[in-house]
């Protein structure tokens, strides 16, 4: 699908994480795992509902270390475990989503890539969002991912 995006109207964040693909696929499933992680570094998240399934819903508010709430939704499109994850992205419930994001898992040899690609409306939408600092956030986010991965997986005999 990447090569049907247009790059002026996406953002793509990366990381290889030295754990199964099964175990960080697991990490977004779940808002116990999703609390724990998801997120730039200084915010904290609180689940309001979680639906982990094709139309489901995960609403969420995260917490900024200013004390700032932001409102959050994402309804699930797809869903194909243990390989990809797609939704649209909103921000107060009944507003518009702000993009659609396509998270995948690519196995490598017990370690993962995880991508995660913001896909906007215009380019103005998607240049406003990295101006906001999404893209630091993303790889922010990816490093809590890999922290919290590694911390739950069992020690090798």
């Amino acid at each position: 699908m990447s090569a049907e995006l247009d790059s002026s109207k996406i953002i793509r964040v990366e990381r290889i994480i030295a754990a199964p693909r099964d175990l960080v696929f697991e990490a977004f499933s779940d808002a116990k795992h999703l609390d724990a992680w998801w997120g730039p570094d200084g915010f904290t998240n609180e689940t309001h509902e979680m639906d982990f399934s094709v139309g489901g819903l995960w609403r969420y508010t995260m917490h900024g270390a200013d004390g700032k709430a932001w409102p959050n939704w994402i309804r699930y499109t797809e869903i194909s475990a243990p390989s990809r994850i797609a939704y649209d992205h909103g921000g107060e419930l009944g507003e518009p989503a702000h993009f659609v994001g396509i998270i995948t898992f690519e196995e490598l040899a017990q370690k993962t890539r995880v991508a995660i690609t913001l896909v906007f409306e215009t380019t103005q939408a998607r240049d406003a969002t990295v101006e906001f600092g999404a893209v630091a956030g993303g790889g922010q986010t990816l490093a809590k991912l890999e922290r919290y991965v590694l911390g739950r997986q069992k020690p090798s005999a």
